[in-house]
């Protein structure tokens, strides 16, 4: 029997599908898992060494970026791209497939170096975020 974390991201999955099948991405499903916070289900899309993992529980959750080795959140991705506080997900919504929405927007707004491009910008993002993991205290938390 299908969990509802499985119908939901399966649901997601035709949002994000024709934005990731355009670039060139196929769908690998992950384990269906049941722990102690409930169902949950996962997944990645893969084009060559590129990467976009999902995961799902009662919203989606863990959504991150990887290239070769390289590997950002989408929140750092956003951030350290193309500026704090642009990107819409992951928001806040009583209807779970709103996340899948906004996640959608993303990519169609800011995520053409991760789809198609030279992965550029990823990779700038990718070392910003390695240079904050260095910062001490609370200067991590800094925009600069």
């Amino acid at each position: 029997m299908e969990s509802k974390a499985t119908k939901i991201l399966r649901k997601g999955r035709q949002l994000l599908d024709p934005i990731m099948e355009k670039h060139g991405f196929h769908w690998e499903p992950g384990k269906a898992v049941k722990g102690s916070g409930g169902y949950a289900d996962s997944g990645q899309y893969v084009k060559g060494n590129r990467r976009l993992e999902l995961h799902f529980r009662y919203s989606l959750g863990l959504v991150s970026y990887h290239i070769g080795n390289n590997s950002l959140s989408h929140e750092s991705y956003m951030q350290y791209s193309v500026g704090k506080g642009k990107a819409q997900y992951p928001g806040f919504s009583s209807d779970p497939l709103d996340s899948f929405r906004h996640l959608a927007h993303d990519l169609q707004k800011y995520g053409d170096d991760f789809l198609s491009g030279s992965g550029q910008k990823f990779d700038q993002a990718v070392a910003i975020a390695r240079d904050k993991e260095k910062s001490p205290g609370f200067t991590k938390l800094s925009d600069n």
